[in-house]
Order: structure tokens, then sequence, then C-alpha cells
């Protein structure tokens, strides 16, 4: 077997090669990422130039020197470095009569129903009412045939007629025996048998005259009529059918309209301010409105509580009387129901988008006359869909910020909606901060200035 030949130098220094290349491409790569890291983390952070060109750039930031940036010490927009002020919405502490009012959701009720029921059997001869018709009390409704209540009226007169006279009779008979007692010529025993027979007679025109009475009021009652005064409902029985006394559908059903009431509940916590203002001789006034609480149907008053709790609900049942003139309110229907319970008189109020909640409680932003914001812890009071009272820790004339509040902290500037640029007081802007300053936007100027006289130089 021949020896191997001799290592070749050369080919083991290509065999090392590559490693050491792949090491310097990896490090170049790597060096490559962190550029373009540091160039992003430039073009993101770098502060804005205002426009005008290098000198306009060297102007402003001369100009900015001299006063407090938004981003400084004395006050800062809640966004980036170098941003503008923000711009937010304000509006003016007021006072005025906050009216406390309890929200419910009620159901019509009418204050009387009536299923109108015949109380004598016997044929319907004629109906004198049509459906939702509005009827007074009294009013014709329906007739029964009254031809043999008739009869049986005749037939209880004439007996009582018949038993009064066998009455006057006997009368007449006992005073006949009582003279011939007094001449002693009838036995005693006769005497006081009369006497019995006309105190028999007597009960017995007692008994017929209640007879009498029974019969006629029967017969009137062949006249169905309205008990009450209030719309009729759809008809259940048509003319013609025998009807019976008490028969459980009834010829027709009344429900009284005006006045109507309204039932809802109110939380147990609200009653005793209730019962204290009723206890004063107070009239709550309670508003009726649709369901989509855009149109109130009708004003009534508070009539009373309910005398217990219902302990699945918390609540206390509660019901209101209205006079229903236009008759906006149907049986069973819901309705929302507005209760006033009282009024704050002069109270400091402000829109409720301005009050807002942090960790140290509720607070607003108020606005200085610096155009710089600060933060004012208050207390709230009562509030209503779209203000709300201030009880205590701010003043009527302050004006706070309702828009915008979100990018404010405490010292932060800030410029008003309608004093930004091409907003129509761009005066106000320049004075108190916009996007630049009134000195950036000067230095801006002279800058593009001196451009274009060295361009046309």
């Amino acid at each position: 077997m021949e020896p191997a030949p001799p290592a070749d130098p050369s080919a083991a220094a290509d065999r090392a090669a590559p490693p050491r290349r792949r090491w310097l491409g990896a490090a170049i790569a790597v060096l490559a990422l962190i550029g373009l890291g540091a160039l992003a983390w430039y073009l993101t952070t770098r502060p804005a130039l205002p426009a005008g060109g290098p000198f306009a750039a060297a102007a402003a930031g001369s100009a900015a020197s001299g006063a407090p940036g938004p981003g400084g010490p004395t006050g800062g927009g809640g966004g980036r470095r170098g941003a503008g002020p923000s711009t937010v919405g304000i509006a003016t502490a007021t006072r005025a009569d906050l009216p406390v009012v309890l929200d419910a959701l009620g159901t019509v009720t009418p204050s009387v129903t009536v299923t109108v029921r015949p109380q004598v059997s016997g044929v319907l001869t004629s109906i004198a009412f049509t459906e939702g018709q509005m009827v007074k009390k009294g009013q014709l409704l329906a007739t029964i045939d009254p031809r043999p209540f008739e009869i049986t009226l005749q037939q209880a007169i004439g007996a009582r007629m018949r038993d009064e006279a066998q009455l006057e009779n006997g009368k007449v008979q006992l005073q006949r025996y009582q003279t011939l007692l007094g001449q002693d010529s009838i036995a005693r025993q006769d005497v006081d048998t009369q006497a019995a027979a006309v105190k028999q007679l007597e009960g017995t025109i007692v008994i017929d005259r209640a007879n009498e009475n029974t019969a006629r009021l029967n017969l009137g009652y062949t006249r169905i009529v309205a008990p009450v005064a209030g719309r009729i409902g759809l008809r259940p029985v048509d003319s013609g059918n025998y009807v019976t006394a008490g028969d459980a559908t009834g010829v027709a059903v009344i429900t009284q309209l005006n006045p109507i009431d309204v039932e809802f509940s109110v939380p147990q916590d609200r009653v005793p301010e209730i019962q204290a203002s009723l206890a004063k001789g107070a009239t709550l006034a309670v508003s009726a409105f649709d369901r989509t609480r855009t149109r109130k149907l009708d004003e009534g008053t508070f009539s009373t509580l309910d005398n217990q709790v219902d302990v699945q609900t918390g609540t206390v049942k509660a019901k209101a009387r209205f006079v229903n003139a236009a008759n906006a309110l149907f049986p069973n229907q819901f309705v929302n129901v507005r209760l006033l319970m009282r009024s704050v008189e002069g109270a400091v109020v402000v829109p409720v988008t301005a009050l807002r909640t942090g960790p140290n409680g509720d607070f607003v932003y108020v606005l200085n006359d610096d155009r710089t914001v600060s933060v004012r812890a208050v207390q709230r009071g009562v509030q209503t869909n779209d203000v709300i009272a201030v009880a205590k820790g701010l003043q009527a004339g302050e004006r706070v910020v309702t828009e915008g509040g979100d990018r404010l902290r405490d010292g932060a500037r800030v410029q008003l909606a309608s004093e930004r640029p091409g907003g129509g007081a761009s005066g106000a802007s320049g004075a108190f901060g916009g996007r630049r300053g009134a000195s950036g936007a000067s230095a801006a100027g002279s800058g593009s200035r001196r451009r274009q006289n060295a361009e046309g130089g």
C-alpha cells in the first residue's frame, strides 16, 4: 500500500475560511438591524421642524427657547414630545334649579273596570251600544224581554189587593166583636181569635208588598244600563240569545278612562323621602312618557304607596292618577313614569361630560386664564340626563373642560376648539397657543423671507 500524500496547507485554509465568513456576515446583519432601529427611533422621536427650512427651524428654536413649550415644566400637552397644546371643549358652570326625579316603568290601569252582567234571566231583545263606544252612567245598553216580569208584577199586585181586602174585613169583624164583648154578648175567646187573624193578615200584606217590589225590581232589571261612565269593549253576546243572571261573560265590559291610574314600583330606599313629602302635604307631580321617552302622554299627581315591600325586587308599588283628557293613556299600556321628588334650587351645574372619576374620587379640569388646566376635586350632587350638580368644589362662572380631557394632566396647556387655526379666532389662537406658538410662527415667517431673498440674490 502506498503512503498517503501530505496534506495541502491551502486546502486546510480553504476549509477553515467558511466559518469565519459566516461569522462576519452575521455581525454585519446585526449591525444593520441596529442601524435601522436607531434610524426608526430618531424619525419617530425627533421634534417636528416648523415650515420654512433650516432658517425657520433655527428661528423657531431660538424663539421657543425664550418661553416654555408644550412639553415644558410649566405645562404640557398630553401627547408625544414636541406636540402642541390639546384642543378641548369647555363649558361654564352656572346656577340652575335642578329637579330630583325618579324614573320607573309603569302600567296603565283603569280606575274602574266593570263587567256588566244581567241580573235576571231572559232573551235579549235589543243591544243599544256599539263596540268601543263611550257611554255615560245610567245609559241603556241592552233590553231583556220584559213580558214575563210584567205578568209576575201583576200577580204580586193582585195578591196584595186580595189580602188587603181580607184585612179590612177582619178589622171590621174585630170591631163588632169588641162591641159585643162590651155588652157581655160574646165570649172573650172569640174576640182574641179575631184579633190574631187581623194581625196575621197584616203580616201577609207586608209579604205581598215585598213580592210586589221584587217583581217591580226584576222588571226594571230587564233594562240593562251602564253602572259607570267609560269605554265599552268588544260585544260578547248578540241580541236574540238567552242570558242568565250572573252570566260570567256578561253583556259588556266598561273601563273608566277619565281619570285613569298608572301603577309603578319605587325602590324601598326612596320610600321615606316620598312619605316625608306626603306628610307635609306636598303634591308630587308625575309625568307619563311613551316607550321611547320622547313624547309626554299626560301629567298627573302621585296618589299612594302600597303597604308592603316586595321581597323579591326590594320595591314598593305606587299609584299615580291622571286626568287623561286626551285619552292618550290606554288600559294595560306600558309607559315610562317620571316622579318629581323635589327641586334643588340654585345648584351649580355642569354638563355630565365635564365630571370625571379618578383614583381619588370625582374631579373636573378647570380652565385657567393662562390657558392651562387644573385638576379640581369636587363632590357630585343630583344628576339628570344632561347636567349634574356639583355640591362642593366648584363655583358658578368657572369654566371646565367637557371634551378632550382624556389627553390632559394637571397644568397642561390647551387651546379652545373655537381658537384653532381656521376656526374663526386666529388671533386668540396665536395669543394663547395653537399648533405653533406666536413666536414660532413669526420666526418661521422671517426664515421663509430670508430664504426667498437668498434664492433671488
